[in-house]
């Protein structure tokens, strides 16, 4: 356990680490040590690489599942996510930040949902430890995604951005160096192996594909290119209607399937207002990266007294505050879960509980620019507050999602029902990188307000809505 555990600690310190400068070093100016990008278009592409990581777990599922197996998978993407590290490290401007993208997205798509897969299978079903495990393996997660934003937050913003993307690239470096040594003895054997590898037909069948994709993309650059419209904007376009579609298609799949039973349909549809919620949740949580934190860095105070001394706190250190309130919340709910027993609120009220909280994260973020303007630098602690509501909202929504997703997939469709609960992350942060174009300091309170306003309705409709669904469950809880 402590192999994956310290494993998975790293990477998250290296991706949280990296996220937690990378909006400042797109939107920075030259001088300042960044890329001198528009912001608005720096917000955008923070917000579909979100997208294009959760969307990327799909294919690091495939090539475990059908290829290389667990273990080696794990591996590779440890690999290519350092490589994008060590990529971002150089002064090489934008060619370098979209091949480090590039590298990272199909790293994180290998690593993250093989090594979780990883743990499960240290324990059998039965065994009294394996939530226990779990609960360790989560706690390592935000461990390593709440120290980062301090270490390589100072580094890139006080010192130099690279030197910052450095230290991450050296996190994952520590991680992969445990993973190897410590792997051969203590992970099992069966990693090593696909659980389904393809045949020798699928694999000439696959390979063909990829031929067919390859040359279709490079005809579609082309023809962009020779009209003008290949540019960032177009690029972030294309990504978020693939994003929002796939989920659609997965859904009619599953829906028109002959392998379902009339039981296993209703409770499909009865899923997917919960997915629609799951978008609308994660498109708040996931702004905390984006638009919280242009709001840290432009309009909160980061300068203080402290005995007499003027201290400086860098923008990227809020990136902290999600995985500390997670890791505060956590032992928290389990109690009152615990406490409640039968008493507690179905699933399904659950997510509209925590869809209302994330929304009030937001009407409560349109507050610094009512009450003072949206040109004055304001207290830490609206930032704070915020947080702190949006991450109950996480606990009503996070594990009952993974949970509520195992307990209404079809037999037939398990992988895929889970495949979907990852996409809703990838459709919301698609959505973003659309509307994080509308954020600006005059249009501030209103966007919170909109975004926010929306999201309360839609949890208001959904508790409305709660005893069809849970009539459609077919009793499922």
């Amino acid at each position: 356990m402590s192999t994956l555990f310290f494993t998975e600690m790293w990477e998250r310190f290296s991706y949280y680490g990296m996220r937690a400068i990378l909006l400042y070093y797109m939107y920075y100016s030259v001088q300042d040590g960044g890329l001198g990008m528009d912001k608005t278009t720096a917000a955008s592409v923070m917000a579909i690489y979100g997208s294009l990581v959760f969307l990327s777990s799909v294919i690091g599922g495939f090539v475990s599942d059908r290829i290389l197996g667990s273990r080696k998978t794990v591996f590779y993407g440890g690999i290519l996510i350092m490589l994008g590290h060590i990529t971002l490290a150089t002064p090489f401007g934008q060619i370098a930040l979209y091949l480090s993208i590039a590298l990272i997205i199909f790293g994180t798509g290998f690593l993250k949902p093989n090594i979780s897969d990883m743990v499960g299978g240290i324990y059998e079903k039965e065994d009294d430890r394996r939530d226990a495990g779990f609960s360790i393996f989560v706690f390592g997660i935000n461990l390593g995604a709440f120290v980062a934003p301090y270490l390589v937050g100072y580094l890139g913003q006080e010192v130099n951005f690279h030197l910052g993307f450095s230290l991450a690239a050296i996190g994952m470096f520590f991680g992969l160096v445990k993973y190897v040594l410590d792997g051969k003895k203590y992970l099992p054997e069966s990693s090593l192996y696909p659980t389904d590898p393809l045949s020798q037909k699928d694999q000439q069948t696959l390979i063909k594909r990829l031929l067919i994709t390859l040359v279709m993309v490079i005809l579609v650059v082309i023809g962009l290119v020779f009209t003008h419209q290949f540019n960032v904007d177009m690029i972030v376009n294309i990504f978020t209607v693939i994003a929002v579609i796939i989920p659609i298609y997965y859904f009619f799949k599953i829906l028109s399937s002959q392998k379902i039973t009339a039981t296993e349909r209703s409770r499909v549809f009865a899923y997917i207002p919960l997915f629609i919620a799951g978008v609308l949740f994660w498109s708040i949580e996931e702004q905390g990266s984006v638009v919280l934190a242009l709001f840290a860095d432009d309009q909160t105070q980061l300068y203080f007294n402290v005995f007499g001394n003027q201290i400086h706190f860098p923008s990227s250190f809020f990136q902290s505050i999600n995985p500390l309130f997670i890791m505060i919340y956590v032992p928290i709910f389990a109690w009152l879960w615990g406490k409640m027993g039968k008493k507690q609120p179905s699933s399904a009220k659950k997510f509209a509980y925590g869809l209302f909280a994330a929304g009030l994260s937001f009407l409560w973020m349109m507050l610094p620019g009512m009450l003072f303007g949206t040109d004055v630098k304001v207290s830490p602690l609206w930032l704070l507050m915020s947080w702190a509501i949006v991450i109950v909202g996480e606990m009503l929504i996070s594990p009952i999602g993974l949970s509520v997703t195992t307990k209404l997939a079809p037999k037939s469709f398990q992988a895929q029902m889970m495949s979907i609960w990852f996409l809703s992350n990838a459709a919301a942060q698609a959505i973003n990188a659309q509307i994080v174009k509308f954020y600006t300091s005059e249009t501030e309170v209103a966007y919170y307000g909109i975004v926010g306003g929306i999201t309360i309705v839609f949890s208001i409709i959904l508790l409305l809505y709660v005893p069809r669904i849970e009539k459609l469950m077919s009793g499922i809880k």
